[in-house]
């Protein structure tokens, strides 16, 4: 006898995605376009005031940081490092309250579904929009930088897409939290836990050789470690080390991250 239930997919199947994800991110484009002086501000404002009191506060104290035989000023050291946390800090936010805010507070998503556009498409919508406004952020201060003549290299060029990534990364990453969250006091557990360790152990504001030698082998995984590997020597007027090595695990991490915060976000749709 014929099965006359339709078979629900997996929540695991491989991702269905279209360019039905293009309107979901204009919409966002579109509403953001209001604030965005207020919210640039406010992106740019608390980095650059870390930087500026670190930098030149502390950077007067300390000097210089020994990176391999080369003494480097540290305010240098400590832009090439604040800016790949800007971009994760920035993607981090939008994916988790933003992106909660349209999914569960507003129901946007919802509306928005009852158009002919998939759960996948959505998702993807607010993991490239998160990545965007971060990208966004840290090309802002990447102009002040370059202002007030921390860095003159001409690869800093090369750092865009990479922090772009670092953006695409780390929106995956908070887009798993939000398809966890009932309310917004959950993403505390993601800031406490796991952004706030990561900021002091990927080597922001001090080398990572000052770490005993088993916790620099657990921090070389972590993807702001990562990006830090790639886009510190950029600042330096370098060619990075483990370039390949280092993208292939932001390009995994963002990947899998992806997948998992899509079947998670698929199994809440279906409860």
């Amino acid at each position: 006898m014929m099965n006359s239930h339709p078979v629900i997919p997996s929540v695991w199947a491989p991702p269905q995605l279209s360019m039905r994800w293009w309107p979901v991110f204009l919409r966002n484009l579109l509403v953001w376009r209001k604030l965005a002086i207020p919210s640039l501000v406010g992106g740019i404002a608390e980095p650059l005031m870390w930087l500026v009191a670190f930098g030149y506060g502390l950077g007067a104290l300390v000097g210089s940081v020994n990176m391999g035989g080369q003494e480097v000023p540290y305010i240098l050291f400590l832009a090439s490092g604040s800016i790949c946390m800007s971009a994760m800090n920035s993607a981090s936010f939008e994916a988790l309250y933003s992106a909660f805010s349209r999914m569960h507070m507003q129901k946007t998503w919802d509306g928005i579904m009852n158009a002919p556009v998939r759960l996948d498409d959505v998702v993807m919508a607010e993991m490239l929009w998160a990545s965007y406004k971060a990208l966004f952020t840290v090309t802002a201060i990447l102009g002040v930088m370059l202002a007030l003549g921390i860095s003159h290299s001409w690869k800093l060029i090369l750092a865009w897409p990479v922090l772009w990534l670092v953006g695409v990364t780390f929106s995956c990453i908070a887009l798993i939290f939000n398809a966890l969250a009932k309310g917004y006091d959950f993403f505390t557990y993601y800031f406490t836990l796991f952004l706030t360790p990561m900021m002091f152990l990927s080597g922001i504001y001090f080398p990572r050789t000052q770490l005993p030698e088993w916790l620099q082998v657990i921090t070389s995984y972590l993807p702001l470690t990562a990006a830090i590997e790639v886009v510190r020597p950029l600042f330096l007027d370098q060619w990075p080390q483990h370039f390949v090595g280092n993208l292939c695990l932001l390009v995994g991490v963002a990947a899998s991250a992806f997948w998992l915060a899509l079947a998670l976000t698929r199994k809440r749709f279906r409860a």
